[in-house]
This record gives C-alpha cells, structure tokens and sequence, in this order.
C-alpha cells in the first residue's frame, strides 16, 4: 500500500544572521495567510531581546509568531525540548493551515524539526562539573581545541564560543567514547508534512556590512543596558553567547566598550561564517539571492511548482 500524500507543507527560511529571513518570512507568511514559528534559538528567551536581534513589535503584529518570548533564561531548555514542543505545536497549526514557515538561523534546531535526532546519552554530572571548572579556570580556548582533536565534524559546524555545546560534546565522548556527531541519524524520520527548504545568501561583503551594521544600531537601542540588567544571571546558559559575553568582559573590567563592541561585531560574522558552512552541507536547499529585489515572488513561484 503507497503511503498516502502529504498535504500539509512547511516552508523553512534558513541563512546566516542579517540575512533578511524575518522580512522574507513576513511577506510569505502574509501572502499565504499562515503563521511563523522561529528556529532561532536565541529569540526564544524573554530576557534576551536587543541583541537577539529579535522581531520588532511591528513586524510582530505583522504576522503571527511562535517560539518568540516563549521561555525565561532561567529555564532548561534544550534542542531535544524543542523538537518535542515545536513538533506538538505543529500538529495544531496544521489543522488551520496548509503552509506553516519556519524560520531562523540555528541549523541544528531546524535539523531537529525537519529530521529528528538520535537520543542523545544522559549527561554524567561529574563529568559536567569537571569541564565546567575547567572552563572557569583555563577559559574556553583549551576546550575548544579538545573538540577538535576528539570530534572535528562537530568542531567544523557547531557554534564554538558556545561553552553549553563544547562542554555537551566533550561531556559525551568522555561518557561514552564516542563523538557526539556519532549520534546523529543515518536515516530521518519521516515527518507528516512536505518540507520546503529555502537559503537566503548575499555576497560576503555586503553580509559583513550588514552585520556591523545591525551591531551599531543595537547598541543605539540599549544593548549595553539590557546586558548590564542581566549580569546577576548570566551564570545561564542562554547567555553564554555573541553580544552578551562580550560585554560581560567589559562589566569585568577585562576590556573598554569599543573594544568589545568590535568583538561583537568580529565574533557575529564569524558566527555567520559558521551558519553557512552548516547550510551549504544541507543539498535539499535551495538557494536564493537575498538582494533580489523580487526574492518573495521567486520563493513563491518555487513553492507552488513543488507543493504536492
């Protein structure tokens, strides 16, 4: 018996940071009608809103979103947590709509919707505590070198000044011997809904531009503010990232503001250096021009050539 056809399509918006997903996102999700729900995994944190570069209230209203101010950084909440609620959440907004977009920039999560992962071993405390102390003491330069000896694959797509993702991968190679990029399916799971991939790409320059850009303008917007408002929490891990850690440093005393607002700046386009290396490994996207004036029109020819 022939499985029966899919009827329900999720177009999935993916590329590097300052790349235009949330304008294209909007005007699709507008044309078709339909909702967004965001792969970002910064964005879903409450706390975190200047220099998660999070939609604005207008584009907000614009169309509905989810997944955005949708947890506190005080809460545990990981790629696996994600996959399971995102996946009920989808089951809902199927039964209003045909087209659901997802969009954002973290590969891995939009990995877990669109593919699913392998249960991943239970972290060994001990072993957590070990890496954690180490990381207090030698920062996170040796560690980082670690994973690349230990699990270059991993090394080569992760976000490595994410101290949460270095200090997870070591943690199961040393529980387990084996590299955590060891776990990742051979086969996906069959999801019950089309997937349409789309990249949106410009030319490294202009990205570049747009990100130090985007940087000046958070900090005109408040960014130093909203991080010194969350120094008493920044032992959480959804701080341990770009805009935020380097920042920290200068609340330490370890650097001026210039200097590490540069460091954003440098550390944000490595980061989407880092996306690209992630999507371009992934054949079933397609790739768009992000300067195209008429880049929503082709997305939307695309789309209705390939929906079932």
């Amino acid at each position: 018996m022939k499985d029966e056809p899919l009827n329900k399509t999720l177009i999935v918006i993916a590329g590097p940071t300052a790349s235009g997903k949330t304008a294209a996102a909007i005007q699709l999700a507008q044309y078709y009608n339909t909702v967004i729900v965001s792969a970002d995994s910064r964005q879903f944190f409450r706390e975190m809103s200047i220099g998660t570069a999070k939609p604005t209230e207008t584009e907000l209203a614009a169309a509905p979103h989810y997944f955005i101010n949708s947890h506190s950084i005080t809460e545990p909440f990981s790629v696996g947590d994600f996959e399971r609620q995102c996946m009920q959440l989808l089951h809902e907004l199927f039964k209003k709509h045909d087209i659901v977009i997802l969009v954002g920039g973290s590969g891995l999560y939009i990995k877990a919707i669109t593919e699913g992962f392998d249960e991943l071993p239970t972290a060994d405390p001990d072993i957590r505590d070990r890496l954690n102390t180490e990381l207090a003491a030698n920062g996170i330069a040796t560690l980082q070198e670690r994973l690349k000896q230990v699990d270059p694959a991993y090394y080569a797509e992760v976000d490595i000044n994410n101290p949460q993702r270095v200090i997870r991968a070591l943690e199961v190679y040393e529980a387990t011997g084996n590299p955590i990029s060891s776990y990742r399916k051979s086969t996906v799971n069959k999801r019950p809904f089309n997937i349409i991939k789309f990249g949106l790409d410009m030319p490294r320059e202009k990205l570049y531009d747009r990100i130090n850009q985007r940087v000046d303008i958070m900090v005109k917007d408040g960014l130093v503010e909203e991080v010194a408002a969350l120094t008493p929490y920044r032992s959480y891990n959804a701080l341990n990232t770009v805009g935020y850690s380097e920042l920290f440093n200068y609340f330490d005393g370890k650097t001026d503001v210039s200097t590490a607002i540069a460091a954003i700046k440098q550390n944000t386009r490595r980061f989407a250096k880092r996306q690209l290396t992630w999507f371009r490994k992934d054949k079933e996207i397609i790739w768009m021009d992000a300067m195209d004036e008429k880049l929503v029109d082709n997305m939307i020819a695309d789309i209705d050539k390939l929906i079932i």
